[in-house]
């Protein structure tokens, strides 16, 4: 049985990423409507929010150390809280501020926090690759650090996806690849695009153990997730854990779901992976006074954290060409190149 004192992290964290997401949505909507412009209002581009995939992220991270790394998808709110990102900067970096994690320039797709290994991109199954890598570095080293990968149910017919399991099989990595299974990749049922219905049998043509939870239940996640990440980090290789999630909102903001039936959002809102562990934790003996509390402390800190993030400044126009690409070593000048630094002599 899971800990009551672990039970109450989990909702805590579930609690603060779901109410950051409401708070996005309402700050993403504000000078937006009726046009709908993406590049009007507080947080500029796109925005894609996973409410309602908080049990998967919360029942996974909880496992991890600042140390392992992890990779996300760009519907990466809930991961990054989970794994302990900076919420204050992440939020600069949504509203394009200059302390933000990405100095205001990746948005919330291109989240970086490198205090505790964490990122994400807007790619589909792009996080497969470095998880794998990340892995494989941790082995090298002889370090126990594992890493995960994030990605939607619409990602495992990927090459990235596949190429990443045969490699950490290959090389026997501590790495699990988590599929967040919310049964649309973006307007398209997995039906439509797949025979595999338990995405976790992928595992199978892979040699490496495939577990689905067919229910998103943070408690179960947390147990499943507990053992791949314990095999991984005993050195006894990868694994693919599915958890089924129910998307409460559109692939984007904005996003009119023309393509989604009635019953099929209903079936979404009904099944609340927040309102399942209340219950659970009201089985444990916890009272509503203390679950108001820890809804209070996660409104308070997501209020704190957008309002620091606004009032923070606008990257300069000239720092656009700042950060594009990784400076060269010292000594190396641009009219000096010095091939030898990558195995290859000026001669060659």
């Amino acid at each position: 049985m899971v800990a009551l004192t672990k039970l109450r992290e989990l909702y805590a964290d579930m609690v603060t990423a779901r109410r950051y997401e409401e708070r996005l949505q309402e700050e993403y909507l504000e000078g937006k409507q009726p046009a709908f412009d993406i590049s009007a209002g507080p947080i500029p581009g796109e925005l894609h929010l996973a409410a309602g995939q908080e049990a998967a992220a919360v029942g996974v991270c909880h496992h991890l150390r600042p140390s392992d790394t992890v990779t996300a998808p760009h519907r990466p709110h809930h991961v990054a809280i989970a794994k302990g990102v900076d919420l204050k900067r992440m939020t600069a970096e949504i509203f394009g501020r200059e302390t933000g994690l990405g100095k205001g320039k990746g948005g919330h797709m291109h989240l970086f926090d490198p205090d505790v290994n964490f990122a994400c991109s807007g790619i589909i199954a792009q996080g497969c690759p470095p998880a794998a890598g990340a892995a494989l570095a941790a082995k090298k080293r002889n370090e126990d650090a594992v890493a995960v990968a994030f990605l939607g149910e619409g990602a495992i017919d990927q090459g990235g996806f596949l190429e990443s399991l045969n490699f950490a099989s290959v090389h026997d990595l501590p790495v699990v690849f988590v599929v967040e299974d919310n049964d649309w990749a973006i307007s398209m049922p997995k039906e439509r695009v797949t025979d595999v219905e338990d995405g976790s049998k992928r595992a199978d043509g892979f040699d490496m153990p495939g577990v689905r939870v067919d229910v998103d239940d943070a408690v179960a996640v947390y147990e499943a997730a507990g053992e791949a990440v314990g095999r991984a980090r005993d050195r006894n290789g990868p694994t693919l854990l599915e958890v089924q999630v129910h998307r409460r909102m559109g692939h984007f903001m904005g996003d009119p779901q023309t393509y989604r039936s009635d019953a099929d959002e209903e079936a979404a809102l009904a099944r609340d992976s927040i309102e399942r562990l209340e219950r659970e934790l009201r089985d444990r003996g916890v009272d509503d006074a203390e679950l108001n509390e820890v809804r209070e402390d996660a409104e308070t800190r997501v209020e704190e954290a957008i309002s620091w993030a606004k009032e923070q400044p606008h990257p300069e126009p000239g720092a656009a060409h700042e950060d594009v690409f990784v400076n060269p070593p010292s000594g190396v000048t641009d009219s000096e190149p010095d091939f030898e630094l990558a195995g290859v002599s000026g001669d060659e």
